[in-house]
């Protein structure tokens, strides 16, 4: 039985399509639909069923694919038994939030350089909800980002977390006394993207302060919420590790209020059975923690030790 044939049929029961399978498999609808027949014929079962509606796994498929996915696992298990670390080669695909970008991606991809040399790495920069988006459909092997994902093919760990502060330009009209989080809220907020974590933490916040309507200013770039504050724009609602050098040099201040949003999170998901990815989880958690160690608590929390959910 032709294991390239069986990994086809276990992406298409996955991903519950046959044309988001081939542009997994870099091939062709064609060439996927031939596979599939040729397995279905070997096995002497009608393994799927397409309708207008997609692609739906018959009682058969079922059962095969429970095994199809043991065999997967075993061969993927063989095949790191048997490779050096700085042998392998091919590539892996990761999702990060602009969060991650503008902290510690950079000592995590030189980590990973030396460790795995002949590994080609490509990167995606996307929001959160969008990189789950991509990560469950197979299109990403792991993702750094805020929500912890619980579903039967993936796995997540948490692993620290960036106080969030109110920030302002020193020298705007927005750097002065507020009493409350009320107050403060009939100014201009810039803080992440729309139905994001940490927008939705700022949101909830106002609303348990008895505001209703804020100004929410939602931006998805780190950069432009930093360039709007530096330009005295509002007050940016984001952590304070993601403009440590402003705040350094007087530019940009933390005001002195309380009542915060939660942290933002920071979360690793990957793909079980993708290959050497539980190595790169690893390699992610020795990353945060030096760079955790290095920047101090009041810009980010390790977490505690937990298992891999």
């Amino acid at each position: 039985m032709n294991l390239k044939f069986l990994e086809t049929f276990v992406w298409v029961a996955r991903l519950k399509s046959f044309r988001l399978t081939a542009d997994k498999l870099f091939t062709t609808q064609a060439s996927i639909s031939s596979r599939i027949a040729v397995l279905e014929g070997e096995l002497g079962v009608k393994l799927f069923l397409r309708d207008s509606r997609g692609v739906s796994l018959t009682p058969e498929g079922l059962k095969v694919l429970d095994y199809a996915e043991q065999m997967m696992d075993t061969m993927q298990a063989l095949k790191q038994s048997i490779e050096t670390r700085s042998s392998k080669a091919g590539r892996v695909r990761i999702g990060v939030m602009d969060t991650v970008i503008h902290t510690w991606l950079s000592p995590l991809v030189a980590q990973m350089t030396d460790h795995y040399p002949l590994v080609e790495i490509e990167l995606v920069a996307d929001t959160s909800l969008n990189l789950c988006d991509q990560l469950q459909k197979g299109f990403l092997d792991v993702i750094l980002q805020t929500d912890l994902l619980r579903q039967e093919s993936v796995r997540s760990l948490e692993l620290a977390s960036h106080p969030i502060g109110w920030i302002v330009a020193s020298n705007s009209i927005y750097n002065r006394n507020y009493t409350n989080v009320a107050e403060l809220a009939r100014e201009r907020i810039i803080t992440y993207s729309k139905n994001s974590h940490p927008h939705q933490d700022v949101l909830s916040l106002m609303q348990a302060n008895g505001v209703l309507a804020p100004r929410l200013n939602c931006v998805n770039s780190v950069s432009a919420i930093t360039r709007l504050l530096r330009d005295g724009f509002g007050i940016g609602a984001l952590p304070p590790v993601l403009v440590s050098e402003e705040l350094a040099r007087g530019e940009l201040t933390l005001l002195a209020i309380d009542q915060r949003p939660p942290n933002l999170q920071v979360v690793v998901s990957w793909r079980v059975g993708a290959e050497w990815v539980e190595e790169i989880v690893t390699l992610c958690q020795n990353v945060v923690e030096h760079y955790a160690q290095k920047v101090g608590e009041h810009y980010m929390v390790l977490s505690k030790p937990q298992a891999r959910l």
